[in-house]
C-alpha cells in the first residue's frame, strides 16, 4: 500500500524565516518592503483620483504583482526541495516584523524607565501613529501596548497565516495588503475615497488572523503571568467594540490577559477618536510593556509552530499518492 510522501520544504521555510526573525529582526538595509513602498509610492503619484476606482487599480495592480512576483519565486523551487525551504524561508524573514515590534516597545519601555517622557514621544512614531505631543507616561504606556496587541497580528500572526495557506504568494501578498493599508488605508481628505480599497482588503486579510491572535492570547497568557480566563472573557466580551472589525480582539484578549484597561481618547493630527474601554483592570503603567512583549513573542512563536504544521499537512494531502515510493519486501535489497 502506498502511503502520501510528505514533503517539508515550504514547512521547513516557514520555521527558518521565524527563527531568523526572532534572532535578527527585520533587515537593517535594502528592506524588500521599503523598495515595494517605493514602488507603490510611485504609482500613486500616477494614479491618484480622488475616487475609490483610482484606489481600487492602485491596490489590485500593486496586490496583483507582489503575488505574482511569490509564484514565480514559487515556481522556481518547485522541482528543488532545498531551494524552496530557502525561498520561503528568506520571504518569511521579509515579512515577519514580530521582533522588531517588541525592540520598538523595548525602546519605549527604557526611556519611560528613566523617565525621559521627551525621548519616549519621540519613539511612539515607530509603533503608533497617534500625536505623541501630548501624551505623558500613562498614555505612552497604554499606546504601546495597544500597538503590541494589534501589531502581533499584522507584523506576525497574518503573514504566517497566508504562509501556511499559500505559501510565498501568501507572505508576499499579505505584506503588500498591509503595506498598502498603512500607506492610504487611512481617514484624512487625500485618502478617504483613493484608499477605500487598501483598507477593505487590508480588513479582509486579517479577518481570521486577528482572531488568531485573541485565540492564541488566550492560551499564551501565563506565559506573562497573565489570565488565560481574563483573556477570553474580555475578548468575548469587548473584542466587537472597537471601531475597527479586527484590532479590538486583539487589544481586548491582551488587556484581559494582562488585567488592563484598553481605549480612550486618541488624537491623531487634527482628528480625534474616543474609543471605547476594553477591559476592566488599570490603566497601563511603563512597566507592564515587557509583560505584553514576552506575550507576544509567545504567541507568535506559536503561529510559527502552528503555520509549520498546517503547511505540512496541506504538503502532505496535496503529493499524489502514486509519487510515493512502495515498500518493499522483507529482505530486499536497495538499489
Amino acid at each position: 500500500m502506498t502511503r502520501p510522501r510528505v514533503d517539508p520544504p515550504a514547512a521547513a521555510g516557514l520555521v527558518l524565516g521565524a527563527v531568523a526573525d526572532l534572532l535578527l529582526a527585520d533587515p537593517r538595509r535594502w528592506h524588500p518592503v521599503a523598495g515595494f513602498g517605493s514602488a507603490a509610492g510611485a504609482l500613486e503619484r500616477r494614479l491618484w483620483q480622488d475616487s475609490r476606482p483610482a484606489g481600487v487599480a492602485h491596490a489590485l495592480a500593486l496586490t496583483g504583482a507582489a503575488v505574482g512576483a511569490g509564484a514565480a519565486l514559487q515556481r522556481a523551487g518547485r522541482r528543488r526541495p532545498l531551494v524552496r525551504a530557502l525561498l520561503t524561508a528568506a520571504t518569511t524573514w521579509t515579512v515577519l516584523g514580530g521582533t522588531s515590534l517588541g525592540r520598538a516597545a523595548a525602546t519605549m519601555h527604557a526611556a519611560l524607565a528613566e523617565g525621559d517622557v521627551v525621548a519616549a514621544r519621540a519613539a511612539l512614531p515607530a509603533l503608533a501613529g497617534r500625536d505623541p505631543s501630548a501624551l505623558d507616561e500613562g498614555g505612552l504606556a497604554r499606546a504601546t501596548v495597544e500597538s503590541v496587541a494589534e501589531n502581533t497580528s499584522d507584523a506576525a500572526i497574518a503573514p504566517l497565516f497566508w504562509g501556511a495557506v499559500a505559501g510565498i504568494p501568501g507572505l508576499l501578498g499579505y505584506r503588500a495588503v498591509n503595506t498598502l493599508d498603512a500607506m492610504v488605508g487611512h481617514h484624512s481628505p487625500r485618502y478617504e475615497r483613493f484608499g477605500w480599497a487598501a483598507a477593505r482588503i487590508d480588513d479582509v486579510a486579517n479577518w481570521i488572523p486577528a482572531r488568531l491572535t485573541a485565540a492564541l492570547t488566550v492560551l499564551c497568557a501565563p506565559v506573562a503571568g497573565g489570565s488565560a480566563a481574563g483573556a477570553l472573557v474580555t475578548w468575548r466580551r469587548d473584542g466587537a467594540a472597537h471601531p475597527s472589525p479586527n484590532a479590538g480582539h486583539c487589544e481586548a484578549a491582551m488587556a484581559g490577559a494582562l488585567g488592563l484597561r484598553l481605549g480612550g481618547r486618541n488624537v491623531y493630527g487634527s482628528r480625534v477618536e474616543d474609543r471605547p474601554t476594553l477591559g476592566r483592570g488599570r490603566p497601563p503603567v511603563a512597566d507592564d510593556i515587557p509583560r505584553a512583549v514576552r506575550l507576544s513573542r509567545a504567541v507568535w512563536i506559536a503561529a510559527a509552530v502552528l503555520a509549520a504544521t498546517a503547511r505540512l499537512r496541506r504538503e502532505a494531502r496535496m503529493t499524489p499518492r502514486g509519487s510515493a515510493s512502495t515498500k518493499k519486501p522483507a529482505g530486499s535489497i536497495r538499489a
